[in-house]
């Protein structure tokens, strides 16, 4: 289930990366960081079902809006998509601060009931990561 909740993640970086949000500086930063973070980690994801012979195409029927803690809806999606400028930033911050919350909670779980060691280190990195760009997404949200 974290294929799709980091797909979600990817797409809400390329919104901020879009010419047309306006995005600040910081955010397009943050919001490259958080693409090249999170594409690997699919990868990685896409190859561990097909070494357990897992279908990949059950996972992304969830999409957007699916029960996942974290995911935005397409109208929520939309919405982010038709802001600019500071209006964007803002609201980006504070959708990619809800969207990675849920992703923490998912990947706590998994390390929590998981058995598989490759799960439980790479569960382990997507807190850390996703713990140390929620403290800059605060930082951002507080900036003047």
């Amino acid at each position: 289930m974290m294929i799709p909740h980091h797909q979600q993640a990817v797409e809400l970086a390329d919104l901020a990366l879009k010419s047309t949000s306006s995005a600040g500086p910081e955010i397009l930063q943050l919001a490259q960081q958080i693409r090249d973070g999170q594409e690997p980690e699919i990868k990685q994801m896409n190859d561990l079902l097909v070494q357990w012979k897992q279908p990949l195409d059950s996972h992304a029927a969830m999409g957007h809006g699916s029960e996942m803690e974290g995911m935005l809806s397409e109208q929520e999606m939309m919405d982010l998509a038709s802001l600019t400028g500071s209006e964007f930033d803002a609201a980006w911050i504070a959708a990619m601060t809800f969207h990675h919350q849920g992703a923490i909670a998912m990947a706590s779980a998994a390390a929590k009931d998981g058995i598989n060691p490759e799960i439980k280190t790479l569960t382990a990195a997507i807190i850390a990561v996703q713990l140390s760009e929620i403290e800059r997404l605060q930082t951002l949200s507080t900036a003047p």
